[in-house]
């Protein structure tokens, strides 16, 4: 039964199909106990809320005996650093550059896999991405589709750091799989690729420190002490992920849905600073990045305008420090202060 079930998750688009058992590991809750405890959720307070229902899959399907682990392999064409050597450019992560929301791909190949699995085997199901509250980077490791690595994201021996996941509930009891072996070894280049340090221990997070929390999730003004160190992201980070070793036996996806639109790859930032609302949801209408709205967005373009110790960009950003957005002309302020000091320590003032 596991075997037909795996094959038709591959027939059906996905790259890794692994089975884990539904069961509450205390390891896992003890971990995210300690990360809630340290407040290294930044102000996700969803996280706190949802802590209970996230250490307990039968809390979301009372009745699950085993989950499906699946994987949706994204790995990039080249190497996402190459953008961050760019300062006139913004760097957006890898996986938001997609022609198509992954949220939307993954689900809908999970409910065809969902509906065929109901009509063969007469069971019940449920099927989730990652916006709900599952851990699902230790449940992939515990189905043996990776192993968390002292960045906390998934590492996978043949698809690198470039797996989406999803996952399928179901009330079958079936034979769980074998979780991976940890191979980071005394490797510790994830920890020292971060710009913000973000990840202050193997294996922990400090998510209010990480370019992506800052960048996606954060809505307020970020401390000057990190936004000078986020170099030209304005969406995501790569970093941690780009410079694993084990990226080496990854593949680019052959994915149509998700290969970059051009205009995402090394978008200009003074063609980005200047999006009002309309602008903003005509270009990111298809993208993930829509979730951030137009304000926080510029902010981050503002940021990595700040960084960019080009001084060309202040004519653009002084327009925007009577933006109707306080966050937005904040921001602007900051960001000429910047390229003033910057200018400054160039002439040797």
């Amino acid at each position: 039964m596991k075997e037909r079930i795996r094959q038709f998750c591959l027939d059906a688009g996905f790259d890794a199909v692994r089975f884990a058992s539904a069961a509450t590991a205390p390891e896992d809750a003890a971990a995210l106990d300690r990360f809630l405890k340290a407040g290294h959720q930044g102000d996700m307070g969803w996280m706190s809320d949802t802590r209970d229902r996230r250490v307990a899959p039968r809390a979301l399907m009372e009745d699950a005996h085993t989950i499906i682990v699946l994987g949706s392999n994204y790995g990039p064409a080249r190497d996402p650093l190459e953008i961050t050597r760019q300062s006139d450019r913004g760097a957006i992560s890898t996986y938001a550059q997609a022609g198509k929301d992954y949220h939307d791909v993954v689900k809908k190949r999970l409910k065809r896999v969902g509906r065929w699995i109901v009509d063969e085997f007469e069971t019940d199901i449920k099927v989730f991405v990652d916006t709900a509250p599952i851990m699902e980077k230790p449940l992939a490791a515990r189905a043996g589709l990776g192993w968390q690595g002292k960045h906390s994201n998934l590492v996978s021996r043949q698809f690198g750091s470039w797996l989406f996941l999803g996952e399928i509930f179901l009330a079958l009891d079936l034979e769980p799989d074998a979780p991976e072996v940890d191979h980071c070894g005394s490797c510790d280049l994830c920890m020292r690729a971060c710009p913000t340090n973000a990840i202050p221990d193997p294996y922990h997070l400090d998510a209010s420190r990480c370019i992506s929390y800052l960048t996606i999730e954060h809505k307020q003004e970020i401390g000057p002490d990190l936004m000078e160190n986020m170099g030209n992201h304005i969406y995501g980070c790569d970093d941690c992920l780009a410079v694993c070793p084990w990226n080496k036996f990854s593949s680019p996806t052959t994915e149509p849905n998700y290969l970059p639109r051009i205009e995402l790859t090394a978008p200009r930032l003074e063609e980005l600073v200047d999006l009002d609302d309309a602008g903003f949801r005509r270009v990111f209408t298809a993208s993930p990045i829509k979730r951030t709205g137009r304000e926080r967005f510029v902010r981050n373009v503002l940021i990595a305008m700040g960084n960019s110790a080009n001084s060309s960009f202040v004519p653009l950003i002084k327009r925007l420090l009577t933006d109707k957005s306080g966050l937005v002309a904040h921001t602007a302020a900051w960001a000429i202060r910047r390229l003033s000091g910057l200018d400054a320590n160039r002439r040797g003032d």
